[in-house]
């Protein structure tokens, strides 16, 4: 789970020292002391050691090594932002989703991702490559949909994302994290340039140098699509379509509820949570059971690890061969290595509703951007055989984070519950994979097509047909 050398953190240090070097039309601010700095990086490394759920798939050696070779980094900083991206590659080591250091707003404010004055883009990871899937409509002849990134100041777009990007982002999942790198490709301060090379779909070479600063033009093309909370909308044959965007908002709940009565006319049922990242998962569980004719639901079983001191102090001298026939030996020896477990009691969860089910052909369409509270809405859908999953990968990362303040109005989290299925099978760190793969490529995107809902509906047509 650890990645990275000592090395490699030290070449991205510079690299970032001399990166800000001459931005000082930036302004970069450096409020934050020496002891703060180091204050801020010390206490995330001790909130992950005594709380990180994971802790055990980390090379502790390794782990250790990069904070003491950090600390001396981080003093070095001259300006927050290089300190508040060092703490990101730092957190980053960890490889997980629910594990993040978010920069405070007055460094974010000097941010941008996507704008570049008369130039705004988005970026998607299509098949491995970095494509323009959003853009001004007054720069569609320069920049059409489907249009490719090949280069980023002289270096291959891969060896850029995997050199200068990806090292920064906290994911469980390898996919999640090219796709944010992708999507982060060109982020950077006010003022920073990047010479770019850009292959358009035709096959058109050509270069253009962008300098981030703010775009006024909104007319997108596509356009910016408006995500409800929750969205119903009816296809032929009676196909229901019900978009599910997020489950923070326990709103969703009495939205659904209010839809039921012309639900209850569905021959067939679309789920879409495809740009819901996750809430609380009773608002989702509480939807899903209109969906079941169960009397109770399934769901994640979780574990989080324990500490006891003076189990771990005995554990100083306990030795493996001392455990074989000694109980209080074995859990002296777990605490002193950080393996204690507490593995909360499963029980499925009652349905006391009764109301009407929906019970018809379902379809539960997902992909890299399903987490967390929305993938244990999967799990809890795992064993309704009415239901298929369609789609690409989920983001593979659920949990309860543990959320702190860092120095200058940061903040941090660590994941602390573990989740797997109820059998037992992980899918943190892999996600949980679809019945029926659907991927887009760029051709969907250069013809605004919705590939995977197109595949669904043809799917629930047909079965309802036969």
């Amino acid at each position: 789970m650890f990645m990275g050398g000592m090395g490699g953190m030290r070449k991205i240090f510079f690299a970032l020292m001399l990166m800000v070097a001459g931005l000082a039309k930036a302004q970069l601010p450096n409020k934050l002391t020496t002891a703060d700095k180091i204050y801020g990086l010390s206490k995330f490394w001790q909130e992950v050691n005594y709380n990180f759920v994971y802790l055990d798939k980390v090379n502790r050696k390794q782990w250790d090594s990069a904070y003491k070779a950090m600390i001396t980094q981080v003093a070095a900083t001259t300006n927050d932002y290089t300190y508040f991206r060092l703490m990101q590659r730092f957190c980053a080591l960890l490889n997980d989703g629910h594990t993040n250091v978010y920069m405070p707003d007055y460094i974010g404010a000097l941010q941008f991702t996507r704008m570049f004055g008369d130039y705004w883009l988005n970026l998607e990871n299509i098949n491995g490559k970095a494509i323009v899937t959003r853009t001004l409509k007054a720069n569609l002849k320069e920049l059409p949909i489907g249009t490719e990134v090949i280069e980023v100041n002289g270096i291959p777009v891969d060896s850029y994302l995997k050199d200068s990007v990806m090292p920064y982002i906290a994911s469980s999942t390898e996919y999640v994290k090219y796709d944010f790198a992708v999507n982060d490709l060109l982020k950077g301060l006010i003022g920073d340039s990047y010479r770019v090379k850009f292959k358009r779909p035709d096959g058109t070479i050509f270069p253009v140098t962008l300098t981030h600063a703010r775009t006024k033009d909104t007319a997108f093309y596509p356009a910016m699509p408006q995500h409800d909370l929750l969205e119903l909308k009816w296809y032929a044959n009676d196909i229901a379509y019900v978009a599910l965007n997020g489950f923070g908002n326990r709103k969703i709940d009495t939205m659904f509820v209010q839809k039921l009565p012309e639900l209850y006319k569905a021959k067939a049922v679309i789920i879409d949570l495809r740009n819901n990242g996750g809430g609380s998962t009773s608002v989702g569980t509480d939807i899903l059971q209109y969906f079941t004719n169960d009397t109770v639901l399934q769901h994640s079983r979780y574990s989080t690890r324990e500490h006891l001191a003076s189990f771990k102090a005995w554990g100083l001298a306990v030795e493996p061969k001392d455990t074989l026939k000694s109980d209080w030996n074995r859990k002296a020896w777990k605490y002193y290595h950080d393996k204690g477990v507490y593995y909360f009691e499963y029980e499925p969860r009652p349905i006391n509703i009764t109301a009407q089910r929906i019970v018809v052909p379902t379809v539960l369409l997902f992909g890299h951007n399903t987490a967390s509270a929305a993938e244990d809405f999967l799990i809890s859908a795992d064993n309704q055989k009415h239901m298929v999953k369609m789609g690409t990968r989920s983001f593979g990362s659920t949990g309860q984070p543990f959320e702190f303040g860092l120095p200058g109005g940061a903040s941090a989290r660590v994941c602390t519950k573990k989740d797997t299925y109820p059998d037992g099978r992980e899918f943190v760190g892999y996600g949980v994979a679809p019945d029926i793969e659907v991927i887009p490529d760029v051709a969907d995107f250069i013809a605004n097509r919705d590939k995977v809902l197109e595949t669904a509906i043809s799917y629930l047509q047909k079965k309802l047909t036969k």
